[in-house]
């Protein structure tokens, strides 16, 4: 509206001037009169749009507030929070969902309401990116903000025995946060090393606090994935290979092997005594909640058994909404409901191999372990009720943009001795604006410096100079997803324009779009000058012992390994930190 004015109110000066002298003192001077009233009044509207748009925005959380029925002393409690302080900050990252796997995204049955209320009094994205299409690389770049290259979490995972990990060199979120002041946790799924004596641990990497599983926990043997006593849809990993699953509390493991019926609930648990016992230091604090589902074998407690149409996926996802409603609930018992910015994504896409079991990429190509837009495009929610733009937005942005926004955020230096490759995101959530970032650079499941990056995007327009199969079954409907599809050159490049055919599958002609491949070609060709390769963290080398083992030494190994602390009122030791 004031942009409007302001135009009509210089083409009124534009077109009138010239005929001043003209016209009578009488007409000349309702001229005037009219130039005046169309400055005060945009003046007015520039001081009190703002003000409207605030009005509104209170609105709307007044709005939230009776949706969710909150007392008196709540409401007090989180409109006392100073709005000039430094906000808290929560990472919440799933484990394989899929674009398609959430209502917010098109999915017509599967329910999250917490996630979805999130989404409709936050910032919801359609055009976000995971740095990765498998899980250890993609956490390395989030945590990071660089690409899995730089930090040399390829070519492939890590594994519960592997001796290599995150370098101690590498500056994590939780590190640079720390540094200015804020309590950091994390709950979850870490891998990305254990090693010798922890060394490769969560506590060793910036945070204070740990609770969860230290690898993927389909990396253990696994009998009951379903309460009470349903079997996992398949086997895990052999018990003779792996010692069983070890949750852990800090260093300390509190369970072996997991009980994955009540491994959520006790993850909800140990998340909102952290966020308790930290808002009670009045510190900032930050918490990243890497939550195990929807990565097979999905589970699935009392609680949220058969308690979705969409069958164990959708138990899965239930899983998930509530520890979101369980961390929204401690920030509003602890008054810090209105002072923490939330952001919510995923570490790739989904898995098609477990079928119907392994979720939805929606209307994009593929999905987890290559590089078309299924095994990249993830969900993305910011939340920050009163500060940031609500709605949607189409803007590009990936996990790696995540570390400098944080950091800008808390006021904790980004690094300057090393290369970054993320970017401020603050244009996107509070003006919907674009961000610096331009371009991505797409690697496979297995990194290899003979091939460097798959896939380029650059604007809204994608190239594939190689692809290859995922892990499709041999049977799947479209054969670039399959398995025993091989790596293809394609020279020229495959080009696509992601805005009007988000699914690839209409390649521009290269003859017609010659100057845009060129660019294309050049793009990548600056990646490939600016890429670091970092020592292969998975290929430094093995050793059975270094998997944690709540009996070290104890015969018949794996086995052996035993202990359950959790089922007997275990006292959690957030309040130690």
């Amino acid at each position: 509206k004031l942009s409007t004015l302001c135009f009509i109110h210089t083409k009124f000066i534009k077109l009138t001037t010239p005929f001043c002298h003209h016209i009578s003192e009488h007409t000349n001077r309702q001229l005037i009169i009219m130039n005046v009233f169309l400055t005060v009044t945009a003046i007015c509207l520039l001081i009190l749009l703002p003000i409207s748009e605030a009005s509104h925005e209170h609105q709307k959380w007044h709005k939230e507030e009776d949706e969710d029925g909150w007392s008196d002393e709540a409401r007090e409690r989180n409109h006392k929070v100073k709005t000039d302080s430094r906000p808290n900050i929560v990472l919440f990252y799933c484990d394989d969902l899929g674009y398609g796997d959430l209502p917010t995204y098109g999915n017509p049955a599967t329910y999250t309401p917490y996630i979805q209320r999130m989404t409709r009094y936050g910032l919801f994205f359609t055009n976000f990116y995971a740095a990765s299409p498998v899980c250890c690389p993609s956490r390395a770049a989030v945590l990071t903000g660089r690409y899995q290259t730089r930090s040399g979490i390829y070519p492939k995972g890590i594994d519960p025995n592997d001796l290599g990990g995150l370098p101690k060199n590498e500056t994590t979120m939780a590190e640079g946060l720390r540094e200015v002041g804020y309590t950091t946790g994390m709950i979850g799924k870490w891998h990305l090393g254990v090693g010798r004596n922890g060394t490769h641990l969560p506590r060793q990497h910036g945070f204070d606090y740990y609770f969860g599983i230290p690898y993927t926990h389909d990396a253990c043997p696994c009998t009951t994935c379903f309460y009470p006593d349903q079997p996992c849809r398949k086997q895990c990993h052999s018990s003779e290979e792996w010692v069983g699953c070890p949750v852990m509390e800090n260093e300390k493991i509190v369970q072996q092997p997991v009980d994955l019926t009540t491994l959520q609930e006790n993850c909800d648990t140990a998340a909102v005594k952290f966020i308790k016992e930290s808002a009670a230091t009045e510190k900032p604090f930050f918490l990243y909640y890497a939550i195990h589902h929807t990565h097979w074998p999905q589970y699935a407690g009392k609680a949220t058994r058969n308690a979705s149409i969409a069958g164990p996926l959708g138990d899965s996802l239930r899983e998930v909404d509530n520890a979101v409603g369980a961390v929204f609930q401690a920030l509003r018992d602890t008054g810090n409901y209105y002072n923490t910015f939330f952001f919510f994504t995923a570490d790739n896409g989904p898995d098609l191999e477990q079928g119907y079991w392994g979720g939805s990429a929606g209307p994009f190509r593929c999905g987890k372990t290559t590089t078309w837009e299924g095994g990249f495009r993830v969900p993305a929610v910011a939340w920050w009720p009163g500060r940031i733009k609500t709605g949607r937005t189409t803007k590009f942005a990936t996990v790696l943009d995540l570390l400098p926004t944080f950091f800008n955020l808390a006021g904790a230096e980004i690094p300057q001795d090393r290369k970054m490759d993320g970017y401020d995101m603050s244009p996107i959530l509070y003006y919907k604006q674009d961000s610096e970032r331009e371009s991505f650079a797409y690697f496979p499941e297995f990194v290899d410096s003979s091939y460097g990056p798959f896939a380029i995007r650059w604007s809204h327009y994608k190239a594939h100079f190689y692809t290859a199969g995922g892990n499709a079954a041999p049977d799947y409907p479209d054969i670039a997803c399959r398995k025993t599809t091989n790596i293809t050159l394609h020279d020229p490049p495959i080009l696509y324009d992601l805005w009007m055919d988000p699914g690839e599958m209409t390649p521009l002609d290269p003859h017609e779009n010659y100057y845009l491949l060129q660019k294309m070609i050049e793009v990548r060709e600056e990646y490939l000058a600016d890429l670091e390769w970092g020592l292969p963290q998975p290929l430094v080398g093995t050793d059975d012992e270094v998997q944690p083992c709540a009996q070290p030494g104890c015969d018949p190994w794996p086995t052996c390994c035993q202990i359950d602390l959790l089922s007997n009122g275990y006292e959690f030791r957030v309040g130690k930190l």
